[in-house]
């Protein structure tokens, strides 16, 4: 994937999660001709960097657990690192459940008033910036793959998804408000699922699953003069993503690739609205070649302030 090259840094620091976001930074960060310093999460990181290090002296990858965050400073404090940057998503349930915190990130748990994703990013970007080291968008050196303004399909949205859109951004905006989720799933104007830590995938996923089981149960249904029943609910669903309120580009930026458009077939989505120029979509050509394939609309529109 061909991203266009501006002046990078000289050296950054990578704290790698999972997925393609980190690979997708890294090269892009590399044709720059920056040096990258990678903390790649045991628990979370494709094994893949390794070889990606083996390919190309100026990656050097150092593995540690995602607890370790004394040790995290420690490898880019003696590596000259003074800007770095999060790329890849750390499950949210894997933050609060497997970690086994060293005694700063203990520190850092102990004093946070509520344990969302927000909270402790913030926090540990802070304690980063205390110690020198910049944490700086995600999106840089990715800003060519934010979503544009604008139907990006084949297709455009119906007039029952558009119902769908403009209700379920209403929803998805006040759960991102507070750090619950950023994705609604929504069919005739009903809210048939909402993100929490499982993620977006799983989220579609169990709309999904639900949806089929309404389908298969006794729906609700209207007699018209003509004798002819209607279920309650169509069969399609439309996938809200936002971005949050005041969306810190740090960490935790919405992100779509192939990988959400299959999730969406399989489940009956037929339609995804996001907010431009806040997220992310890794692959557009592929993301739209699957999409039309599958006679799904994609849309973005502004997000709001």
């Amino acid at each position: 994937m061909s991203i266009p090259s501006k002046p990078g840094l000289a050296k950054l620091g990578l704290i790698a999660g999972n997925g393609r976001f980190p690979f997708l930074l890294l090269d892009a960060a590399r044709a720059q001709g920056t040096e990258v310093v990678v903390a790649a999460i045991r628990e979370e990181t494709d094994p893949e960097m390794d070889q990606r290090a083996a390919a190309d002296s100026g990656i050097r990858v150092h593995w540690l657990s995602l607890g370790e965050l004394s040790r995290l400073i420690e490898i880019f404090q003696q590596a000259g690192i003074t800007q770095a940057v999060m790329a890849g998503q750390v499950k949210h349930k894997q933050i609060f459940s497997s970690i086994r915190p060293d005694w700063r990130l203990a520190k850092l748990l102990l004093s946070l008033r509520a344990r969302n994703t927000d909270m402790l990013l913030g926090a540990v970007a802070k304690v980063l910036g205390d110690e020198g080291i910049a944490l700086i968008s995600s999106t840089t050196f990715l800003e060519p793959l934010l979503a544009r303004p604008g139907v990006m399909t084949t297709r455009a949205p119906s007039e029952g998804e558009l119902r769908d859109i403009e209700l379920g951004r209403d929803v998805a905006r006040a759960i991102a408000g507070h750090d619950i989720g950023q994705t609604v799933v929504m069919a005739s104007q009903a809210c048939v699922a909402i993100e929490a830590m499982e993620g977006t995938d799983a989220t579609i996923r169990r709309a999904g699953e639900l949806m089929q089981s309404l389908l298969g149960e006794a729906t609700i249904e209207d007699e018209d003069p003509a004798g002819t029943a209607a279920p309650a609910l169509e069969r399609s669903l439309t996938v809200i993503k936002v971005a949050k309120p005041r969306q810190d580009l740090r960490f935790d930026v919405p992100v779509i690739g192939t990988q959400t458009i299959q999730t969406m077939q399989q489940a009956g989505a037929t339609c995804l609205a996001l907010d431009a120029g806040q997220t992310l979509i890794f692959d557009l050509p592929a993301v739209l070649a699957a999409a039309n394939a599958a006679g799904i609309a994609i849309v973005a529109s502004p997000a709001e302030a």
